[in-house]
């Protein structure tokens, strides 16, 4: 499953127990505590097929007991499914698979995934980071970036974007962190810094890729933060001028320039 999130702050402060009988719980493990309630099972489409999933996936599941694995890749396809259209739908089955797979790395970050659409961004950054202690991987950085700058701290998605493991992204990943880094900037009123990070060769592909409008849009907002209007009207006419398929307001962008005073 794939979108714009350890260590991380104190949970919530947990009285001392008042009596014997509550230490004597705490010093069992907890094995008196109530249980947590599991979210009901929402409704799986009909169609749904397993073998959708990605075979490095369905080899994580086989540490499950069969029944469960072939439910928990059921709720997976079917988050996949919903992700674009219906998040919140998404977010439900990917919310179940968790509560019945939490081992799997892949449930993880399903779950992470889906609540960082929805704006949820702390189980985001909750999800995507235990994912990412699962694997290893620093796939996640952009989406862990932003639900950083979600939770209204800059600095730390900054942090995120200057780590050594972003060097291990793929460039559309590695592009991503920096539109993101570039938010952060203009977040702390860095507005120079937040146009530097997007310059680079990728301004100027030799074709339109997959990442391109997103940056073309990225640096135009930059560059109008920062007080460059005439250069900010310039990429947003490019980025119109490339968007067959109407995914960004750059056309309005530029109109609205145009209807300013000079």
């Amino acid at each position: 499953m794939e979108r714009p999130g350890a260590g991380g702050p104190r949970g919530p402060h947990r009285p001392r127990p008042a009596g014997a009988d509550a230490l004597a719980a705490q010093r069992r493990g907890g094995r008196d505590r109530p249980a947590v309630a599991r979210p009901l099972e929402p409704a799986l489409p009909t169609n749904i097929d397993v073998t959708e999933l990605a075979p490095e996936v369905r080899a994580e599941l086989r540490s499950l007991p069969a029944p469960i694995a072939e439910r928990v890749a059921a709720h997976l396809v079917a988050a996949a499914r919903f992700l674009t259209d219906e998040p919140e739908r998404a977010r439900a089955h990917a919310s179940y698979a968790r509560a019945v797979g939490s081992r799997i790395a892949a449930v993880r970050e399903a779950a992470g995934i889906t609540a960082y659409l929805v704006g949820d961004y702390a189980a985001a950054r909750a999800e995507l980071r235990a994912a990412r202690r699962m694997t290893g991987r620093p796939d996640h950085l952009p989406l862990l970036a932003d639900c950083e700058r979600g939770l209204g701290h800059p600095e730390r998605a900054i942090a995120l974007a200057r780590e050594p493991d972003a060097e291990q992204l793929d460039r559309a990943a590695r592009i991503e962190l920096r539109i993101v880094e570039s938010g952060a900037r203009r977040d702390l009123g860095e507005y120079a810094a937040a146009v530097s990070v997007l310059a680079g060769p990728e301004l100027e592909p030799a074709s339109v890729q997959p990442w391109t409008l997103r940056l073309w849009y990225a640096y135009a907002d930059a560059l109008l933060a920062a007080g460059r209007p005439d250069e900010a009207r310039e990429w947003f006419a490019a980025t119109a001028g490339a968007d067959e398929d109407g995914e960004t307001d750059a056309e309005e962008r530029v109109a609205a320039l145009d209807d300013e005073p000079a």
